[in-house]
């Protein structure tokens, strides 16, 4: 058994296929064996942390520098940024409230499945003694799940860097994570509302004037027999929906202070999404609708960063979405005729 305070570490170990630096240390110091420890509910990482005395956060925190005392600890920068930049996709991402399913890939191509279902597919019918069982066919879908790489560069010298606090430093990183959040849910509703090129777009109401009540209500209804349970608004469209009367309920009010998310009376949660374009909405049951695909987890060049060669050192993330249900998501817009405020 392998001791965190004895483990050598280094830049091969991010290039284990199909694994992350963190699972590589897990595999070498298990954390099963620090139960009831002074080291219990930390992860091999974090262990590796307390081993070389790397504080990242916190008014005390430690200056970059601190990771390169040895050859060991810079093994430790790139897993570092990688964390940093995954909080900041996290602590503002929608994606979660809107995708059904994650699926991870070690190839550049994937093709997912469809279930083409008519009403009567949709219909449990009884079925007599010696009838042939309705039949539910599952098939690829003819085109392939388009992949975007989306990231930022990270342009800057280590000496221009290294006597930066960790903590602050921290929060540059969790923006770049924000930034690449945004970009992915604009993928997302991409595809949602034009389809993911297999001829499978949103089915879209056009209306004359800006949604009403009894609009939301038809909304809620065409939907069936999927659940309306999230609604994605642009932000014009976000003013317009809680004008309605009956989305403005001290009750959903007093939730979306306590929790950020806004309910609205037909029980479905409320997101405002900058990335749609104005004047939409989007309703969708979120159990159904989207498949997002992975690519890996956020890569970083980790051989640059130890070696210091901050000046072009990229962070990216790879990947897609893919409707799982087309009719598990509807769009709604409107128009308003020149003259009309």
């Amino acid at each position: 058994m392998a001791f965190y305070d004895s483990i050598r570490l280094e830049k091969g170990m991010y290039a284990a296929p199909g694994k992350t630096f963190t699972q590589v240390l897990e595999e070498l110091d298990p954390s099963a064996n620090y139960e009831g420890s002074a080291l219990a509910g930390l992860d091999a990482y974090q262990r590796q942390l307390k081993r070389f005395g790397i504080k990242v956060g916190g008014a005390g925190s430690d200056a970059v520098e601190k990771f390169f005392q040895t050859s060991d600890s810079a093994a430790l920068f790139p897993e570092y940024i990688s964390r940093a930049v995954h909080q900041g996709m996290e602590r503002a991402n929608i994606l979660p409230s809107i995708v059904a399913t994650v699926t991870n890939i070690q190839s550049p191509d994937y093709r997912t499945v469809v279930s083409a279902m008519t009403g009567d597919d949709k219909e449990l019918k009884h079925v007599g003694e010696g009838a042939q069982i309705p039949e539910t066919t599952l098939r690829t879908q003819a085109n392939l799940v388009h992949l975007h790489k989306r990231g930022r560069m990270l342009v800057a010298s280590y000496e221009a860097i290294r006597f930066q606090k960790l903590d602050l430093f921290t929060v540059t990183l969790r923006q770049i994570g924000n930034y690449i959040a945004s970009a992915l849910v604009g993928d997302a509703v991409e595809v949602l509302l034009n389809g993911d090129g297999n001829e499978n777009p949103a089915t879209s109401k056009s209306l004359s004037a800006a949604p009403a009540y009894s609009d939301m209500i038809d909304l809620w209804t065409s939907l069936a027999p999927y659940q309306l349970n999230t609604i994605l608004a642009s932000t014009d469209m976000m003013g317009t929906l809680l004008g309605i009367a009956q989305f403005q309920d001290s009750q959903a009010g007093l939730a979306f202070q306590g929790t950020g998310k806004m309910a609205t009376p037909l029980g479905a949660n409320l997101f405002h999404v900058p990335e749609l374009k104005e004047k939409t909405l989007l309703g969708l049951d979120k159990n159904c609708a989207l498949e997002m695909v992975q690519a890996g987890d956020v890569a970083v060049d980790y051989d640059k960063l130890i070696d210091r060669q901050l000046e072009r050192a990229a962070i990216t993330v790879t990947a897609g979405f893919a409707k799982i249900f087309t009719d598990a998501c509807r769009a709604v817009t409107y128009t308003v005729s020149q003259g009309t405020d």
